[in-house]
């Protein structure tokens, strides 16, 4: 009879608005300590991609940009702002699918996602002039970094996943995703393991990295809570160096492309 398993989510209080050269780490700890809670080894930090994107200045006014002939071509299918429309294109590799109120395309990064993951939500506002938020440049490069800096000031081992809300082809509704990872596996292999009744999984892969994005977003919320870190602890997850790739299906094992 299997026994009891417990683990613990924890939304972090105190987290200011984030500006361009922020830092992350000192930002994260003090939520920590606002929140009545030490770091201890092996936590893992479940991180919103808009705070990596705000600090590492990712935001883009509108007015700067100037759409090209293929963006307002889009743009005029899509039913969207050209201006938005040039910058998916900018950080897309391939448009998967265009409709009305809808431009999916395969990201630079390797995944596919809805607008490229461009977001206007939740972002300040200046002088009138409607900004939008990209991706970081390297989301895997960025948890790695948070990392290393949390290690050097803690001594501690800590793993960090950034968190995207992504739409899915046949479901309705956001979900949370892993785009960066550091310090955890992003993708379990459980082949070669017997099930209960002793019969060898062949086929079985866990995205781990995704499973706690997608529960760490039930306390992020995804309007005005102000909730963008996770602190995720006593999940049974073997510390390695890692990847968001690994979690990225290639183009020629897609079966709807």
């Amino acid at each position: 009879m299997a026994t009891a398993a417990t683990a613990q989510l924890v939304a972090l209080g105190g987290v200011p608005l984030v500006r361009a050269g922020d830092d992350l780490a000192a930002l994260l700890l003090q939520a920590m300590s606002d929140s009545g809670l030490e770091i201890a080894d092996g936590d893992i930090f479940v991180i919103a991609q808009k705070i990596f994107s705000k600090s590492e200045g990712r935001v883009v006014r509108l007015s700067t940009v100037a759409p090209s002939e293929r963006a307002e071509a889009v743009a005029r299918v899509v039913r969207k702002d050209p201006r938005v429309v040039e910058l998916v294109l900018r950080e897309a590799s391939e448009i998967v699918r265009q409709q009305a109120d809808l431009l999916v395309v395969e990201h630079r990064l390797g995944f596919v996602t809805a607008h490229a993951g461009i977001d206007m939500s939740n972002i300040e506002h200046q002088d009138d002039d409607d900004s939008v938020l990209l991706l970081p440049a390297d989301p895997d490069g960025s948890c790695d970094r948070l990392r290393a800096t949390l290690e050097q000031r803690t001594g501690l081992r800590a793993g960090v996943i950034m968190n995207d809300s992504h739409g899915r082809a046949f479901r309705n509704g956001v979900v949370g995703v892993a785009i960066g990872v550091s310090g955890i596996g992003a993708l379990t292999d459980m082949r070669g393991r017997p099930d209960l009744f002793g019969r060898i999984l062949r086929a079985t892969e866990v995205a781990v990295a995704d499973e706690l994005a997608g529960a760490a977003s039930l306390m992020m919320g995804q309007a005005d809570e102000g909730r963008p870190i996770v602190l995720a602890r006593g999940f049974p997850l073997a510390a390695r160096e890692a990847s968001a790739k690994e979690l990225y299906r290639p183009k020629h094992m897609d079966a709807f492309r």
